[in-house]
């Protein structure tokens, strides 16, 4: 056992995510009010960690999520298999008008001093339509999976979503996976039918069954009713407010043997100070900093994650792990897009202390 951590050695996924897919729209620097065109990104918290563990780190890797039978899922689904993910889905009908949906997220890149602004379409949406019975769970993990991975956006879809992610993680657990959950606390998305409390009661149920957890100080805080310091009067790169909430986190859920999260200090839209931390089985870890000069920062924090968990396992030391996380997540902000497009010996080469020089 390393890290806390019973990680099997073998199976036919790596690694197996649960969660929403979606779209997103992306009109670069324009805003939307002025915006004649945009590119097109396939997404989702969850997604975006099997696709990162497949395509850059070549791990093997799928998702579990809705599907709905019209152009729009066509189009997610080549993306799903474009970045080598093993698709588990249930599958909905669309009715030609009003749906089933698939998810559509609106986010203009921002540029200086003017901020990205992110809003959603997530209406009849078909993510949000999953109840539990909808996967064969004892099927998926028959065939050997060694990580499973939600996250807090899927469970703030509906009333039902988060008892689905309970079921896979008991299912998860059964079979001998270790379980993470990114906590990503979304006040938008619970508002619309749970409010702070409802957020509070799922997520502390999810947790029950997590080893593996994710969030910042200000997931844990909200997403887990937990009370912390202020973050702002401490500085957003100081890791002390982090670890000092994980000390109340863990003993509220002391079956959580690892919490990992992200530092960012936001000096413009294209300019960061980021760095990451962890606590892995009661000792902390803390990443260098670096400066960033960001083309587009969504999915920074799912590249963090994707780099952190595939140093867990390959059974990278902790502080490895956390520098690959750190890694991949800063190359991440590099591209357009929620996914990479970074190498895994580009990952392990700005760990190490690279540079961007040309390299010729």
């Amino acid at each position: 056992m390393k890290y806390g951590l019973n990680i099997r050695q073998d199976g036919a996924l790596d690694f197996l995510s649960l969660g929403a897919l979606v779209h997103r729209l992306d009109p670069g620097i324009i805003p939307f009010r002025k915006a004649s065109h945009c590119d097109i990104h396939v997404s989702g918290g969850e997604f975006n960690c099997a696709a990162n563990l497949s395509d850059c780190f070549r791990l093997n890797t799928g998702v579990a999520s809705a599907m709905v039978d019209y152009p729009i899922g066509d189009l997610i689904n080549e993306r799903v298999r474009a970045m080598g993910v093993k698709p588990f889905y249930k599958k909905f009908k669309h009715d030609g008008v009003r749906g089933p949906n698939m998810a559509t997220v609106y986010s203009d890149r921002g540029q200086g001093v003017r901020a990205p602004v992110v809003f959603y379409n997530r209406s009849n949406e078909a993510a949000g339509m999953l109840k539990p019975g909808d996967f064969d769970w004892k099927a998926i993990f028959d065939q050997g999976v060694r990580w499973f991975h939600s996250g807090g956006i899927f469970a703030a879809l509906s009333d039902t979503t988060g008892e689905v992610i309970i079921e896979a993680m008991k299912a998860a657990k059964a079979s001998g996976a270790v379980t993470s959950f990114d906590l990503n606390y979304r006040q938008k998305l619970w508002d619309i039918w749970g409010g702070h409390g409802k957020a509070v009661e799922v997520l502390a149920r999810i947790v029950e069954h997590v080893d593996v957890l994710v969030g910042n100080e200000e997931d844990l805080q909200k997403g887990l009713g937990i009370e912390g310091q202020d973050v702002e009067s401490k500085g957003k790169l100081d890791p002390s407010a982090f670890f000092s909430v994980i000390e109340k986190a863990v003993k509220k859920f002391p079956k959580v043997k690892v919490v990992a999260t992200t530092l960012r200090e936001v000096h413009s839209t294209n300019r960061h100070t980021w760095g990451a931390v962890a606590w892995i089985d009661g000792k902390t870890y803390q990443s260098p900093m670096a400066e960033l000069d960001v083309i587009c920062r969504i999915g920074g924090g799912d590249g963090y994650a994707a780099g952190f968990f595939y140093g867990l396992l390959t059974g990278a030391s902790e502080e490895e792990a956390v520098k690959l996380g750190w890694a991949h997540g800063a190359l991440l902000t590099t591209f357009p897009g929620d996914t990479s497009m970074a190498t895994v010996e580009q990952v392990k080469a700005f760990a190490k202390g690279g540079s961007a020089r040309v390299q010729r």
